[in-house]
Parts: C-alpha cells; structure tokens; sequence
C-alpha cells in the first residue's frame, strides 16, 4: 500500500511539474517569437524597394526623399524660409516638404530660350568629371550636321584610347567601330575610350581636339571653363561651373539626334565583337523620371557627383545641372527636384504648327507678286503659367532673291513676350516664284491707275 502511495505521489509530481514548466514556457516562447519577429520587421523596413518597374522606381524615390526632408523639416522650421538656396515651394514638386538642394552648386534653365529660372552658387569653378563628354558629344554631332563627317564612318581604335581607365565600353586597339556606335559608347556607357577614340578621329590628336573645345566654349560664352582632355578624367585646372555647363548642354539641344542616344537606358553592340558590348546608361533618371532623355552624368572623387539632366512634358524642356553633390543619390533628388519645379511653373503654348501659313510676302514694290512662308516645324513658347500676356510675332526675311524654288528657306519667324525673345522658327517658300520685269511693272502700274480711277468715280457717284 505505502508503495503505491509513493509511485502514484511520484506520478502526481511529475504531472504538476509538467504542467507548471508548460504555463512557463509558452510566454517565453511568445516573447521569443515576437521579439524575431519585430526584429524580421525592421530589417524589411531597412531594406531598399525594389525597382522592377519604371514607376515603382521613381516612386521609391520620391519617398525616400520625402521622408529625409520631412525629418529636416521638424528641425527646423525657419529653414523653409530661406529662398537663398531652394526653389519656391510648389504643388508639383510634392516629393519632399522642403526644396532644399544640398548640392554646392546647381541651375534650372529653361534652354529654348536660355532662360535661368533657378541658380545656387552656379559660378563657382568644380572638375566636371564625365559632364566634360557634353563637349565632347557636342563636337562630334556639329561635325556629323555638318557633313564633315558620317555616323557611319569607320573609326580605328588607337592604343591611347584602349588604356584609359575608368568607365569604357572595352574597346581594343585596332578596333574598328563607327561614329554612331562610339557616340553610344559616350553617351550611354560614358566610355572614357569612345571619347579619346572620336577626339582622335576629329582633331588628329587628343590634344588638338582638347583644343578644339576650348574654343567651342570661348564661343559659347564659356567664361570660367578650361578643358584639358575629353572625358573629364582628374586632370590639373580641368575645371568648369554649373552655368557654363549648362551653356554646352542647351547648345546640345539643337541637335535632337543626340537625345536618341542619351536617352536610351540600355543597348547591345554585337557587330564584329565575339563576346557582344553590353551599354548601360549612368544616368538613372533616363530609367526612372519621367520624360528624361539626357545628357550627362559624372563622379570623381574630386568632383563628387554631378549631371546635366534634361527633360520634356508638355511640349517643355527643362534643364537642370547639379555639381558636387555628396552621393549619387542627392545628385538625381537634386536634379529631379529642380527639373518637377520647373514644370510646376511653365507651359507651353503652340504658336505654329509644322507647314502652317505665318505671313505674306511680297517680291517687290512694283507688282503683286508673293509667295506665303510657312512654318518649317513646329513651334511652341514656353510661357509662365497662368501668364495673360499676347505674344508678339516678328518676320525676319533674309536679303530677298530674285527667284525662289517651293521649299527654299527665306527667313524666320522671332516671338516675343514683353520685349524678350521665347522662339523662332525657321520659315520657307511655298511655291516657284519670280520677281516681276520691267513689263510686270508696266502692266501692274497701268492696272492699278485705272483702278484707282475707277474707285474715285464710284465714290464720286
């Protein structure tokens, strides 16, 4: 009986002991889980969006702005004051609560007409780094205008062009590629080769060619720009700023071919290559802010980060140019944030559509001889929001000929708003025509003295 009792007091405090060790254990359990868990949580959190998607890209980052610049927002809150160093606040430039551009140096150009709607320190002197290929492209698609040279021109690869360093698109000597492929090369891949490559094949030699655009810019009224090679490596007194940068890039801008270029994202040369040149553009916002389409990324460690970042909704361009950002990232906030400012506050107005009748013009003073100009493309001025003001419309004839063919160009059409130049357009011919000879003028003299007889006596009557 006694050992009974003892085995069935062993068993009862075996159960209890269980039971007590479970009641324990599963809050420890819980916790335990909950605690992996937030854990689990905060590093998702931490981790950055995905981009599968152009969108979801751009959005990404409007967020992740957004957050930084409400944080310093609450820091301080008479910084939103300040108009020294950030645009106007406006409804479209709603990814962040305060414009603030950390940049050192940046500028908001309106190109068409040059126009700079925003500036921060755009005259201090930065190495340029690869923004230097701006130049570089520019030449090139002058000459290739031109017809000096042809994008299909076949272009050998030098050795000096294979042993640069930093970003190439793998060029190996006695290569042969052409003007096209090598302008992809410079404007997707920022190929340091392509450039040496294309200066070579234009001005002989790299330095005669780095000489070539020191005077392009003292041209364009590059003031504070000293080039010493074509693809911005770190050199001694490379240097430029943020306005004569932005000078290049507008000057750029009249030659739409090349935006074909940089605005593409990615792109595959395979002909004559065993393994093909995959491209990818350095410039992200091309992928990922809409309606971008260049120019020109950079980064060194002496110039940090920089661009020349150019778009179009709307029928407007805008043109911004950021120097010496700290991370790649503040560079295309910066720019993005300059380049949405500019939206919020401009439009476009079409003023001519392509082939539309813009005035007309007569040959001479003796007969009634004219043709009508038309517009050779389209033509929209970009005008303030909201602005009431009518524009005025100027037609400038070039010496006028004695005979023109349908098509030939005869001048332009200039607007103005309040004085100041927005456009132009080219203008032409829209028929074969002659002036009149000595008996035109004859005849048109008699008809018009019995014309105006005849249009005294019926007033008389």
């Amino acid at each position: 009986m006694k050992r009974r009792f003892k085995r069935n007091l062993k068993s009862i405090t075996a159960l209890t002991l269980i039971f007590i060790c479970t009641f324990l254990l599963i809050p420890i359990s819980v916790s335990a889980f909950d605690s992996d868990l937030n854990i689990a949580l905060e590093d998702e959190v931490k981790q950055e969006p995905k981009k599968d998607d152009k969108n979801k890209g751009d959005n990404s980052k409007q967020n992740e702005s957004k957050t930084e610049e409400k944080s310093k927002d609450k820091g301080s809150s008479s910084e939103s004051n300040k108009s020294s160093s950030k645009p106007e606040k406006t409804n479209e430039n709603s990814n962040a609560e305060s414009n603030e551009i950390e940049a050192r140096s940046a500028l908001l150009m309106e190109p068409c007409t040059g126009k700079i709607i925003y500036e921060k320190n755009a005259d201090e002197k930065f190495a340029p780094a690869s923004v230097t290929k701006i130049m570089t492209m520019l030449l090139t698609i002058e000459a290739v205008d031109s017809g000096k040279i042809a994008l299909d021109d076949k272009v050998t690869c030098s050795e000096n062009a294979k042993k640069m360093g930093g970003s190439t698109m793998l060029l190996d000597t006695g290569e042969i590629r052409t003007v096209e492929e090598l302008l992809k090369g410079v404007a997707i891949a920022s190929g340091n080769d392509a450039a040496v490559a294309l200066a070579e094949y234009l001005g002989g030699t790299e330095n005669d060619f780095v000489g070539m655009m020191n005077k392009r810019a003292e041209e364009l009224g590059m003031t504070n720009t000293t080039f010493k090679n074509c693809n911005g490596l770190p050199a001694d007194g490379h240097l430029s700023t943020a306005n004569d940068i932005a000078k290049m890039s507008k000057e750029l801008l009249k030659h739409p071919t090349i935006l074909k270029y940089t605005g593409t994202y990615m792109d595959t040369i395979t002909e004559g290559r065993k393994s093909p040149i995959e491209l990818v553009n350095h410039n992200k916002l091309v992928r990922f802010f809409d309606g971008c389409d260049g120019l020109k990324t950079g980064f060194t460690n002496e110039a940090k980060y920089c661009i020349s970042a150019t778009a179009t909704r709307n029928g407007v361009r805008m043109l911004s140019v950021i120097m010496g950002a700290p991370t790649y990232k503040i560079r295309n906030r910066d720019a993005s944030i300059l380049l949405n400012y500019g939206f919020s506050k401009y439009e476009g107005k079409k003023i001519f559509s392509k082939d539309e009748e813009v005035d007309k013009v007569y040959m001479d003073e003796q007969t009634d001889r004219y043709f009508m100009a038309k517009a050779q493309d389209d033509l929209t001025a970009v005008l303030p929001k909201g602005c009431k003001d009518e524009v005025e419309k100027k037609v400038v004839i070039d010496e006028l000929q004695k005979e023109y063919k349908e098509g030939d160009v005869v001048g332009k059409c200039e607007i103005y708003l309040n004085n100041e130049k927005i456009g132009e357009v080219t203008i032409y011919c829209d028929r074969n025509i002659k002036k009149g000879n000595i008996f035109d003028n004859i005849k048109y003299n008699i008809t018009h003295l019995f014309g105006d007889k005849e249009e005294g006596n019926e007033e008389k009557k």
